[in-house]
């Protein structure tokens, strides 16, 4: 009997040699999976079905993570408002444990005795799935032929005429990867250090000018629903505001970070529904929550969004972050509105039963009411006095 292997399958090339490689060279009975986080529409998953047969793999499985990805990662990156370098909303990269999981919870259920992945040995993604296998199922072996033959684009393109495969496998100028959470995309200029992506890279354009308002609605945190109109699932309510923020260009950046194997790395992307989604939570919590949450909460925010880009989503810490992002959640209810322009937006306010800026306490810079004026001169007194003492000591 043939050894069984599960690949986790694209359909690119680094994938569809392997699953040529592992049954003609390696002699195993090949099984691919595809683990979509929201990214593939249905006919795109329906291709790369076909192109998985067209292959000669003895099964192929389509698992649908995507209501997993939110529930289990994007809902606490939006908590945490989780900008990498104060940048990017760890977009593709964040759904890659997400699928990792997926491919080798299908891996043990049919026995098999292999997983395998496409991952070349220069990035991120080789880390995150081996990490995952290990660590979840460490009785299954994991093959990475891509990374260990160091093969070639062409070497590869080469290999798969040779074993009669028909397809298009040009290089495109651009590398894009779509996700429920952003795009992202790799080209010549983010392989340098003085350039951006042109306009033509983005997979998305200009649709629209003027200048449009719209509203987001969140419960406890979570988006709920968007201009008026209440969505059951969150996920749902991501995807509209994708589509009115695209249709401005909006969320266009370029990220430049420290990879986990410790080079430098730049790609740029699109992200509307995330860029918008942070910024408006991020501002309906200055409203809602105390200067000591919002303070401690960008500390745990930083740490969770650096462990789920770096692999390590299965460390114990990240469920402790978790329970305090959520806790923090409590009075974070309200609507937010912004305007839309351009390849930019304008936060303009929010409303919300929760607002801290209560005006039967004070307003800032003209009336105060909760106090006396003999009240702030014998507040400033007190607080004074650790600065006194030090300077009158410390006389130079």
């Amino acid at each position: 009997m043939k050894e069984k292997v599960v690949l986790a399958f694209s359909g690119g090339l680094d994938t569809s040699f392997c699953a040529i490689y592992l049954s003609v060279e390696k002699g195993m009975e090949v099984h691919t999976a595809i683990a979509n986080t929201g990214g593939f529409s249905k006919e795109e998953l329906a291709v790369i079905e076909k192109k998985a047969y067209s292959l000669g793999v003895k099964s192929h499985k389509t698992i649908d993570v995507t209501n997993d990805y939110y529930n289990k990662g994007i809902r606490y990156m939006v908590y945490g408002n989780v900008l990498r370098n104060n940048t990017y909303p760890i977009s593709v990269s964040s759904e890659r444990i997400f699928q990792a999981f997926a491919v080798i919870e299908y891996a043990k259920s049919i026995g098999a005795t292999y997983v395998a992945h496409g991952s070349t040995g220069a990035g991120n993604d080789q880390i995150r799935f081996d990490l995952a296998f290990e660590v979840l199922a460490p009785e299954i072996k994991i093959i990475t032929p891509t990374r260990d033959l160091e093969l070639s684009r062409d070497a590869e393109v080469k290999y798969l005429r040779e074993h009669g495969v028909v397809d298009n496998f040009e290089k495109m100028a651009y590398s894009v990867n779509k996700g429920l959470w952003g795009t992202s995309i790799g080209g010549k200029e983010t392989l340098q250090s003085g350039k951006t992506l042109p306009e033509e890279a983005y997979p998305t354009h200009l649709q629209k000018e003027g200048e449009e308002t719209i509203t987001l609605e969140f419960l406890k945190g979570q988006l709920r629903g968007v201009n008026g109109k209440t969505q059951r699932n969150p996920v749902d309510s991501i995807i509209e505001v994708e589509r009115l923020g695209s249709a401005w260009a909006i969320g266009r950046d370029m990220h430049i970070g420290d990879t986990i194997i410790g080079i430098k790395g730049r790609v740029g992307f699109e992200a509307a529904a995330p860029m918008l989604i942070i910024k408006a939570h991020q501002m309906l919590e200055k409203h809602t929550l105390t200067k000591w949450q919002q303070y401690w909460k960008e500390q745990l925010g930083n740490w969770y969004g650096m462990f789920l880009h770096e692999a390590m989503y299965l460390e114990p810490v990240m469920r402790d972050i978790e329970k305090f992002l959520e806790n923090s959640q409590e009075n974070v209810t309200g609507k937010v509105i912004i305007n839309l322009r351009p390849y930019h937006f304008q936060l303009v306010g929010i409303e919300s039963e929760h607002d801290l800026m209560n005006s039967e306490f004070g307003q800032y810079g003209e009336m105060n009411k909760g106090w006396t004026a003999d009240d702030a001169k014998g507040f400033t007194k007190i607080l004074a006095n650790q600065l006194k003492i030090y300077h009158s000591v410390n006389k130079k």
